[in-house]
């Protein structure tokens, strides 16, 4: 969902026309910076945190080989197997995502838009806001924490690294109202030389003990869960740390395709982790006390300032991944209404993906500078990373069934068993990092419970109100027979009358004829429409139909992934016959007061809630880039 990153790079390959081998691998090589940024920061932590709760402080040998192969199984278990052979081929037109599952299993899914799928949608693109707050504060601290072993100045600059962190995440938000395009084009090649950095220290570590090898056998893993107890299982939360990161794999997929993806994973980074992890279990074994801080005491002392400063630019890379994806994804989430409008602005005139939303990046901003401050430390933070992006995962899971069972027609009993084999995995990671509720993980679930009544209020206030609408309006066809009956005072010009259902009158067109008692000599009746696909092609995107010679409804398609744009969009009408002047044209707003109601079907409290969503929804005129001097608004109160 990184669309910053990604959309500096070549677009993704059409299967129907492959891209040429110069592409492929510069597509590849642009995945690796936006894709595996998150994943590619986990040895900084991972077996540092998994050693440190093992039984006797995780300096024996079976701890060392344990933790090592239940690392690289859970590499090749959850995001080769899981995402790169299975989910990626549940692709929504290119497309991957939690968002863009959900829209894809409500189009398959024989009884249509179903309210499990929806509530899966909402509870997993709550759950990847708070991954978004954690993964950036996560990722700097634990590679700036590398300054305190830094020879020669290590004691001097250990102090200094909350600030430095938050200097470092600060500068970060600041830079994305300008957009990030200019950067990006580095993005790859950095996190690329720094998956060859963490090959080349493993490497170099192998050698303290070849035993590790023993590792790669996943009986290692199962020995030392057996040996450790209840604790194993308390293991195996900090163990996850070394794949958070692997749902990007599925999210930004649309940006790069599925070839490159999978080409960056299996040829460069799966072998860059495996060898690192091996290395630092390596060298564990040759000098235990290295387990406090395996990762920092791999690097020569002659190579460390450059290895530091490679490791704090792969973690600033990985957070904006994150921060760019939570952009994208707000827009999917308007789009599906599961939002309120938001202020999307587009930081390039040329890369549709490039957006900013302000409010957003502060909401991100001021959550990862509490978190940094809260906990202090990438140990403290390390108990409540983990939580968002297991839940995230199993959600991808209970989605992926619909896929299986509607989208490529499989048996019942096969699609049960695919959801039974990868949901237990993503179970038994979830419920060991649950253990850690009191120790953090409570911040990312508090904080999804809170997105999630967000959404669902907005969603479930919309319908409402919409519901309300239907039953006050008049049908259009009843309206065009009164006036008939009873001809108004005609205007010259057009009249554009925005409305979410295009069979009734819109309450602006009522309020028009009521008060100023003039219909316009063209009627058009506007609506716009969110298809469960990305992005609809242009041919497809207008629906023209008349209703008499006053009225024509037109329909405007838009892709969960496209922004409106409803004046280019009506540019498209003169190939359909439709022609009118823009700027000899008025679009007609109706502008709803909405008060509480202890009837509505809501709480009151939700109600008020809506009500305060709705007043902070970004201006429609705006939002939908009509020209401010042609928007003509009529207001009328409901409740809700």
């Amino acid at each position: 969902m990184a669309d910053t990153a990604a959309d500096a790079s070549k677009a993704p390959e059409d299967p129907s026309h492959p891209p040429t081998k110069e592409k492929f691998w510069a597509l590849a090589l642009g995945s690796v910076g936006v894709v595996f940024g998150d994943i590619g920061t986990s040895p900084l932590y991972a077996m540092r945190e998994a050693l440190s709760h093992s039984k006797g402080g995780g300096g024996g040998e079976l701890a060392v080989l344990g933790v090592v192969s239940l690392i690289i199984w859970a590499l090749i278990l959850i995001v080769t197997i899981k995402y790169v052979v299975f989910l990626m081929r549940a692709d929504n037109k290119g497309e991957g995502g939690t968002l863009a599952l959900m829209a894809l299993a409500q189009r398959v899914s024989p009884g249509g838009r179903s309210t499990v799928i929806f509530v899966l949608g909402m509870v997993g693109a709550a759950l990847f806001y708070g991954d978004g707050i954690i993964t950036p504060a996560m990722s700097v601290l634990s590679a700036v924490e590398g300054i305190g072993k830094a020879p020669g100045m290590g004691t001097t600059l250990a102090p200094y690294v909350l600030p430095i962190s938050a200097g470092i995440l600060i500068a970060l938000f600041l830079v994305q109202s300008r957009g990030t395009a200019s950067m990006a084009r580095y993005f790859g090649p950095i996190t690329a030389l720094w998956f060859l950095t963490l090959a080349a220290l493993g490497i170099y570590h192998i050698f303290d003990d070849l035993s590790i090898f023993r590792a790669l056998s996943p009986h290692y893993g199962a020995i030392f869960l057996a040996d450790n107890g209840f604790l194993g299982f308390i293991i195996l939360g900090s163990v996850f740390l070394a794949v958070t990161g692997a749902e990007a794999l599925y999210a930004d997929m649309g940006h790069f395709g599925k070839g490159p993806i999978r080409a960056a994973w299996v040829v460069l980074v799966l072998p860059a982790l495996v060898l690192n992890y091996l290395g630092q279990g390596a060298l564990v074994l040759s000098n235990p006390q290295a387990r406090l801080d395996p990762f920092f005491d791999m690097i020569p002392q002659v190579a460390y300032w450059p290895v530091l400063l490679l490791a704090t630019a792969a973690t600033v890379i990985a957070s904006q991944a994150v921060i760019t994806g939570a952009f994208s994804m707000t827009q999917q989430a308007v789009q599906l209404g599961l939002f309120p409008r938001i202020d999307i602005r587009r930081t390039s005139e040329t890369q549709a993906g490039q957006i900013y939303v302000p409010q957003v990046n502060t909401f991100l901003m001021v959550g990862v500078l509490l978190l940094l401050f809260l906990f202090k430390s990438s140990s403290n933070l390390a108990s409540a990373y983990g939580i968002a992006v297991t839940g995230s995962m199993f959600v991808d899971t209970l989605l992926f069934f619909y896929i299986v069972r509607y989208m490529w027609k499989r048996p019942l009993w096969q699609a049960i068993a695919a959801v039974a084999v990868f949901g237990a995995i993503d179970l038994v990671f979830m419920t060991s990092n649950l253990l850690k509720f009191f120790h953090g993980a409570w911040m990312p679930l508090a904080l999804g419970a809170c997105m999630v009544v967000v959404m669902w209020t907005w969603n479930r206030g919309a319908a409402i109100l919409a519901d309300k609408s239907r039953r006050d309006s008049v049908p259009l066809g009843e309206l065009v027979d009164i006036l008939k009956a009873r001809a108004p005072h005609r205007a010259p010009g057009t009249a554009i009358f925005l409305t979410s259902d295009p069979d009734t009158a819109p309450v602006a067109l009522m309020h028009n004829l009521k008060h100023n008692k003039v219909l316009h000599e063209k009627n058009i009746i506007l609506t716009l429409h969110t298809a469960e696909t990305p992005r609809v092609r242009d041919d497809d995107r207008i629906t023209i139909s008349a209703v008499n010679d006053d009225f024509k409804k037109v329909i405007i398609g838009y892709g969960f992934m496209e922004s409106p744009n409803i004046p280019k969009a009506l540019g498209l009408c003169r190939k359909q016959g439709l022609k009118f002047d823009i700027m000899a044209t008025s679009f007609f707003l109706g502008r709803r007061s909405v008060v509480p109601s202890a009837q509505s079907g809501m709480p009151l409290w939700q109600d008020k809630l809506f009500i305060f969503l709705m007043r902070n929804a970004a201006n429609p005129t705006d939002f939908y880039k009509i020209p401010p001097g042609r928007v003509v608004e009529m207001g009328t109160q409901v409740t809700v």
